[in-house]
């Protein structure tokens, strides 16, 4: 079942207990008898929110079904909002057994029907609240290409444009990668095999160039993973399939051009900074902090970035420094991933700025400074709070 098919259930279930729920609420209103527990309302209708009930559970085991076995092949920490989606589905299925437990067996409990299914159509809006938007941003994305469609001519014709940029092996096909059924192929990947490490709102809150996008699916294709690995030729499709749905800031060359500056940019600044502590490691007494040579109040000219070992003495406001990490980083992927797997030393993470350049990182010489900073105190020298 893919996820296309997910998100049309988790719509019916949500369509499911808005009746139930509701109709639970006009039932309640008919007089009751406390003695012989049984209401005035037409059968019929009793009948109907049972079946609905029914269904609602029906549908809550088949998405079930699906999503738990996919936690065993998620990455090694879950980010937020998967740890309040698989909380939120396991209160669902608690509430429905102890729903299902007091109709059968604890009809003293009766009263508290209203409170549980309130409940439960609550978590079920929050659960679907934090997916299936996404869901529906893919394929407005896919809607917004050139013909109103990723599958239309003009689309086709724009990915055959942007796919050379994207730097794949010379031997790839570029017209049999943009051929629709190439294309639903990418499509498949990137709702059956990337959602298993990345929820949707990372993969799409950040359009990329199409270079950047296929770094982007290499790197995660390399990572150790616990299911199925994405074959070569999985890549190749979903990388033309991430270009079909990004939006205008791949529609110009001069667009491209502009984004390749910008990197260019920052790996000439992570370069001066490297000359320029050489220098001064090189210089009068050999100290190597820069001019001031009093560590840390001239690391460097902000607009170069410093080597990480430069900056341990840096005067830097940390809480400052830890919103400009977490406000850059979290652009492209989720601060978990950093977290499972640490830089350990000032060279590491001087390899970690520089293969996030490498991916299109969008920053200022002077945030990356301070995200070098910050990436020292928390994991290398651990005085972070």
């Amino acid at each position: 079942m893919d996820s296309a098919t997910i998100a049309k259930l988790g719509i019916i279930f949500l369509l499911l207990g808005l009746a139930a729920t509701f109709l639970m609420y006009w039932l309640w209103g008919f007089p009751f008898d406390k003695k012989t527990r049984t209401s005035a309302a037409p059968k019929p209708l009793m009948y109907t929110h049972r079946a609905l009930g029914y269904l609602f559970v029906i549908v809550y085991i088949l998405i079930m079904s699906e999503m738990v076995p996919r936690m065993w092949e998620y990455q090694v920490e879950f980010p937020p909002r998967t740890v309040a989606h698989i909380v939120l589905g396991i209160t669902i299925g608690f509430l429905l057994v102890l729903k299902i437990s007091i109709m059968r067996f604890f009809r003293h409990f009766e009263e508290w029907m209203p409170y549980l299914g309130t409940t439960i159509m609550l978590c079920t809006v929050l659960l679907l609240g934090l997916s299936i938007p996404f869901v529906f941003q893919e394929r407005a994305l896919a809607q917004s290409a050139p013909g109103g469609d990723v599958y239309a001519d003009a689309s086709i014709e724009r990915v055959q444009r942007l796919l050379p940029m994207a730097g794949l092996p010379e031997e790839v096909s570029i017209e049999a990668l943009t051929m629709a059924d190439a294309l639903r192929d990418g499509r498949s990947v990137l709702l059956d095999n990337c959602v298993k490490c990345h929820d949707l709102k990372t993969i799409l809150s950040k359009p990329r160039t199409p270079s950047g996008w296929y770094r982007t699916v290499t790197r995660m294709a390399e990572k150790p993973a616990l299911f199925d690995p994405i074959f070569e030729d999985e890549q190749w499709k979903v990388t033309a399939y991430l270009i079909a749905i990004t939006p205008d800031i791949q529609k110009s060359l001069k667009q491209l051009r502009a984004a390749e500056e910008r990197k260019d940019a920052l790996l000439e600044a992570v370069a001066e900074g490297e000359e320029a502590a050489d220098e001064g490691a090189a210089g009068e007494g050999g100290e190597g902090t820069g001019e001031g040579g009093e560590g840390g109040e001239a690391v460097a000219d902000e607009a170069t970035v410093p080597p990480t070992a430069e900056l341990a003495d840096a005067q830097i406001d940390e809480a400052m420094a830890r919103s400009t990490y977490e406000d850059t980083c979290s652009l492209c992927h989720e601060l978990s991933d950093v977290d499972s797997s640490p830089p350990q030393s000032a060279d590491e993470v001087d390899e970690l700025i520089d293969r996030m350049i490498e991916n299109d990182m969008e920053a200022e010489p002077d945030e990356l400074r301070v995200i070098k900073w910050y990436l020292l105190k928390r994991f290398v020298e651990g005085t972070s709070k």
